[in-house]
């Protein structure tokens, strides 16, 4: 437990307010900001963050929202845009094909995965954006746990950030929501629930400086319990963001307030979680398929039974192994190109996650999708730990792949491959970590065979608020 401070040091705050991390701030925003940090029930914020949106840049991307949110999207065959986009950009991509590839047709084009952009990602992002990046562009770096495969750094921008927004208020229309928030209201909330979380305050600048606030619902961040729901209740977000653990310790807090609709993300949620949710909050639960590498790509729709395809400039394949389109409606390997990152174009970016391609009267659509299912795993002293803590433990080891699997006596299996060189020394690492998260439990490490298709965690065992 801690005592959250109630008021922010002048070097906190002068970091905070810095021109170079939101530039233009108001008055209103500062106020804003103090609201978020400040309230009596406040948790810890440990980090911070900012849009880095400058004038010129606002004035961007303000123009392309309109085309985000209203542009039909492509899927299937690449769409005329493609070609272009290619010929434009392959200078600027060192692992991009050469002219000579390039004539031999679309879908002689190789695939890339995960495993390419985590081994040799400066390959893959744009010398133009990366390398040379304007003076009014800074670089923003986030980091994905790899729940679905290997740990990544992903380069990106300002305008590829608030696009996000955008492409969740088109999620959001599918369902009927449309955003309200502005000046003096809390936007959103993010929501997780890890022993460590990246947690802060900041404003969207094109919703008129309308609060932003990321927490961790752990416990140990806040000065008492209660003071979840006190303090979500004060700021009253119009939105709630997270992932379906999250989401699901925030039905527990006894919340009075009700947001207009939840947003889950980086993990795939059951219906029936989405529906006790929708159920106990009076609102949408809007289940978006959304990966670092590319943003949001897809919003479920129940009208529709389906991921209803969201980004105008992404277009998305459905492939079998050898890189071919798959016949209409069959099912195969979700695979990107284009996306709202300018530095990080993706080619034909397989994504580890398999649906198929449908057409309904809202547009292409992926259908039967599967993706990442949220593990937990039962720690020897009976509470659930949630994988995404296990991945940002493990992440930072020489680790090639990875599988975790528990027991119904919550015994652990650990296979894995690597290229490190000293294996006993990596095998009492990775003992030391997983007895740090889940205690004293039987641990068997064995190896991970280059052929074998797994996921990444997986238990037999289900927490109690897990439903089918």
């Amino acid at each position: 437990m801690h005592t959250p401070a109630q008021h922010s040091t002048a070097p906190d705050w002068q970091a905070l307010t810095s021109p170079s991390r939101l530039p233009g701030l108001s008055a209103h925003g500062e106020a804003m900001l103090r609201r978020l940090r400040e309230h009596p029930a406040a948790p810890r914020f440990r980090d911070m963050s900012g849009h880095r949106l400058s004038a010129a840049m606002r004035w961007q991307a303000r123009c392309r929202q309109p085309w985000l949110l209203h542009a039909p999207v492509s899927s299937g065959s690449p769409p005329a845009w493609v070609w272009p986009w290619l010929l434009a950009n392959r200078h600027n991509v060192a692992a991009w094909p050469d002219a000579r590839s390039l004539a031999r047709g679309w879908h002689h084009l190789p695939t890339t995965c995960r495993a390419d952009l985590s081994s040799h990602l400066i390959r893959h992002v744009s010398r133009r954006h990366v390398l040379r990046p304007g003076a009014d562009a800074p670089l923003l770096c986030f980091s994905t746990s790899g729940t679905t495969g290997h740990p990544l750094r992903v380069p990106s921008s300002p305008l590829a950030a608030a696009a996000y927004p955008v492409l969740h208020e088109r999620a959001l229309r599918l369902h009927g929501v449309r955003m309200q928030a502005g000046r003096g209201d809390v936007g959103i909330v993010l929501a997780g629930f890890q022993q460590r979380c990246f947690t802060y305050v900041s404003v969207n600048p094109m919703r008129g400086e309308c609060g932003l606030a990321k927490v961790n619902l752990q416990p140990g961040e806040w000065r008492h319990p209660q003071d979840r729901a006190t303090y979500l209740d004060a700021m009253a977000p119009e939105l709630i963001s997270g992932d379906p653990v999250s989401l699901s310790e925030l039905a527990t807090l006894g919340m009075r307030h009700r947001p207009r609709a939840l947003l889950s993300t980086s993990m795939a949620m059951s219906e029936g979680l989405k529906a006790r949710l929708a159920a106990h909050f009076d609102c949408p639960v809007v289940d978006l398929y959304s990966m670092n590498e590319a943003g949001p790509i897809a919003a479920h729709v129940p009208e529709v039974d389906a991921f209803v395809l969201l980004q105008p400039g992404l277009c998305v394949e459905v492939l079998d192994d050898t890189g071919r389109p798959v016949p209409a409606g069959e099912h195969g390997e979700v695979t990107l190109t284009g996306g709202i990152n300018p530095c990080l174009p993706l080619l034909r970016y397989r994504t580890g996650d398999h649906a198929r391609l449908v057409h309904t009267p809202l547009g292409p659509a992926l259908r039967d999708l599967q993706g990442r299912p949220p593990v937990s795993f039962l720690h020897a002293n009976g509470h659930w730990v949630n994988n995404v803590e296990l991945s940002q433990r493990l992440r930072h080891l020489d680790l090639r792949r990875h599988a975790l699997h528990q027991h119904t006596d919550r015994s652990l299996v650990l296979r894995l491959q690597s290229d490190a060189p000293d294996t006993e020394a990596l095998h009492a690492r990775l003992r030391q970590i997983l007895q740090g998260l889940l205690g004293e439990l039987p641990l068997r490490i064995e190896a991970l065979h280059a052929d074998d298709k797994v996921r990444q965690y997986t238990s037999d065992l289900q927490p109690p608020h897990a439903l089918a």
